[in-house]
């Protein structure tokens, strides 16, 4: 928003939230039904083209979206080089307003305008008069406008909407307030309304144009260097006539300099381009791709979850991951797509990075599912996938590596302690989170509590939780037999007259873990607390009960640039095995954390509230002591 929002700021379709859509389905389903209905030359194909054309402009902003993403997650050609955070998402959700407005303009002059319906395929004059008009008319009143907009007046009501940002993404290009978008459309519009009323407008030239538009705003707020030194060198002239990411870049860091549209020219004539320009070209062509301090491997959890990732749909990715929206399964081709795509590629691949203090952090994904873990004949190449994932890491200097959620399974790999075992030469050390992991869940159980039921599948983390709660004084109850006897051996007689076998009453804290059963479930009293030890969460069966986050702590104001959530945890909250590898690195440890090694309990704990990470407190509707 801007400083002082003046009139005609929001959208008209505001009130309608995400039923926003809804504003074309009458133009859609008339163009349509008069298209199906009409034979022959008399169908009006472009106007019937108008909704794929609108959706083909959705489709190439998120190509922009996700390829900025992963550049500006490998760091070469990264202008400006800070992050970008939920507050500047949130400002920017709405990007695809503007792509309804069009089609809104587009329908309406298509039904008014003669000349405008029925438009051929191609019409060469049509496309020479729309680029002339675009090199002169509408490159001129645009920078005068622009200039105009950075008035103090025009500045504190509408463009300081767009200037917020100041790390650009492609989608920031048509942040604006709807009375900007208006004035843009109205010169915008100017070369195509006068090739309709000239009658020499097509579908190529209507298409081309706006797609050029679209290209050009999205790679000049994309934040890397994409052109190439060679192209200027071979045509120095094209320096006038095509800006760059970086030019534009300096406007929105410097504001008072690089008005132009698309064609640097007029700043050049009125004297506003900014003296480091060139500079900041090259110096943006030569940023090397950034060597990470700490990678923290994970993987895909459903087909629809690559939509959650920061490189896929912002909006999604800015909010947990609790269920797969209705929607997403309208667009199940580009999820088959997705998913081919993945099985053929075939190797890990970067979707974001951080920073915290001086560690550069890197989150790499293995392109498995979640389901892909438990089968039986995919455990080689899911381990072959992580442990060549473990040797680029180990090739570039890592220093820890983090071996998040089903990556360190012990079925499959021994808790990472396979790759230990093959290659003892590591420098970079793996880390499984193990004991951080077992702070975090030991230090959510309320005060005063003396009693818990663990349940769920016996992992190391589970073991530990056991001989720390017994230690500490609480005693831990068991549902099964099995599960008793297993705990009661590895507690080895250390504490183990707090370990009970459920005989009778039940308490409210649960510690649980996979493989709790519905039939467990229904065994937990009115307002039990259920704390998950694993990785996932535990499916929600109880309304009348309570259910904590699994392990995870809240992130300090020094983590940086995070703009998407972790799974299904809140915003700003980290799984407690990535904020292990943090540690690890920051704090210097030398060993690795993995197979059945796990680092000192309260040693993780202490060391994480002194970096800044703070437990994750219960919702307010939680009772703060449960007997």
């Amino acid at each position: 928003m801007a400083y002082k929002p003046g009139l005609f700021t929001n959208w008209p379709w505001k009130p309608l939230g995400n039923f926003k859509y809804l504003v074309l389905a009458p133009w859609v389903v008339h163009s349509g039904y008069i298209f199906v209905k009409s034979n022959g030359r008399e169908r009006d194909v472009s106007t019937f083209l108008i909704f794929p054309f609108l959706l083909w402009r959705m489709l190439h902003n998120q190509i922009w979206i996700t390829l900025s993403r992963h550049r500006d997650a490998r760091g070469n050609g990264r202008i400006v080089d800070k992050g970008i955070e939920f507050e500047q998402v949130d400002r920017e959700r709405n990007w695809d307003d503007q792509i309804l407005f069009n089609g809104l303009i587009l329908y309406a002059v298509a039904a008014t305008f003669p000349g405008a319906s029925c438009l051929p395929v191609w019409r060469s004059d049509g496309v020479i008069t729309i680029a002339l008009l675009h090199v002169g008319p509408v490159e001129f009143l645009y920078y005068w406008l622009h200039r105009a907009l950075h008035h103090h007046y025009l500045y504190s009501r509408y463009h300081s909407h767009h200037h917020a940002s100041i790390v650009t993404e492609p989608i920031t290009s048509v942040i604006h307030p709807f009375a900007e978008h208006m004035a843009y459309y109205v010169l915008f519009a100017m070369p195509l309304l006068t090739t309709v009323w000239m009658g020499i407008a097509s579908i190529s030239s209507v298409v081309g144009y706006v797609t050029y538009i679209d290209l050009m705003n999205n790679m000049g707020h994309c934040n890397f260097e994409l052109i190439p030194k060679w192209i200027f060198s071979y045509f120095p002239p094209l320096k006038y006539l095509m800006y760059t990411p970086s030019y534009h870049s300096l406007h929105h860091t410097q504001f008072r300099t690089n008005y132009s549209l698309f064609m640097p020219f007029y700043d050049y004539i009125y004297g506003t381009m900014d003296k480091s320009t060139d500079e900041l070209y090259e110096t943006s062509l030569k940023r090397q791709a950034e060597v990470p301090d700490v990678v923290c491997l994970t993987h895909l959890t459903t087909p629809e979850s690559i939509y959650h990732l920061g490189v896929g749909f912002a909006s999604l990715a800015s909010q947990p991951d609790r269920s797969s929206r209705w929607y997403l399964w309208l667009i199940w081709p580009v999820t088959l797509w997705s998913m081919m795509v993945t099985r053929i590629y075939g190797h890990t691949f970067l979707i974001e990075r951080h920073r915290f203090n001086k560690l550069k952090i890197q989150t790499w994904i293995i392109p498995k599912y979640r389901i892909q873990y438990f089968m039986q004949w995919q455990k080689e190449s899911i381990n072959r996938l992580i442990e060549k994932a473990i040797l680029e890491a180990d090739e570039k200097g890592t220093k820890v590596l983090c071996l998040g959620l089903l990556n360190q399974g012990e079925e499959l790999n021994g808790h990472g302690g396979l790759y230990v075992e093959r290659h003892p030469e590591f420098k970079v050390r793996l880390v499984d989170g193990s004991g951080l992991a077992v702070a975090v869940v030991v230090n959510s159980i309320p005060k005063g509590t003396v009693q818990v039921l663990l349940r769920g599948k016996l992992t190391k983390v589970a073991y530990a939780i056991a001989f720390a709660l017994c230690q500490s004084g609480i005693q831990v109850a068991t549902l099964r037999e099995h599960e008793y006897v297993m705990l009661k051996k590895s507690l080895n007689h250390k504490c183990d007259s707090n370990l009970l076998l459920s005989s009778g009453h039940v308490p409210k804290i649960w510690i649980v873990g996979d493989d709790i059963t519905e039939e467990d479930h229904s065994k937990a009293p009115k307002g039990t607390l259920f704390i998950p030890f694993s990785q996932f969460p535990p499916e929600k069966l109880r309304s009348d009960c309570f259910y904590h986050h699994t392990p995870a702590m809240v992130t300090p104001p020094s983590l940086e640039n995070v703009h998407s959530c972790e799974n299904w945890l809140p915003r700003r909250v980290m799984s407690a095995w990535r904020v292990a590898a943090i540690l690890h690195a920051a704090e210097g440890w030398e060993e690795h954390e993995c197979g059945y090694t796990i680092t000192d309990v309260d040693k993780a704990w202490q060391a994480s509230l002194r970096l800044g990470f703070q437990p994750l407190g219960f919702p307010t509707h939680v009772p703060q002591k449960l007997s």
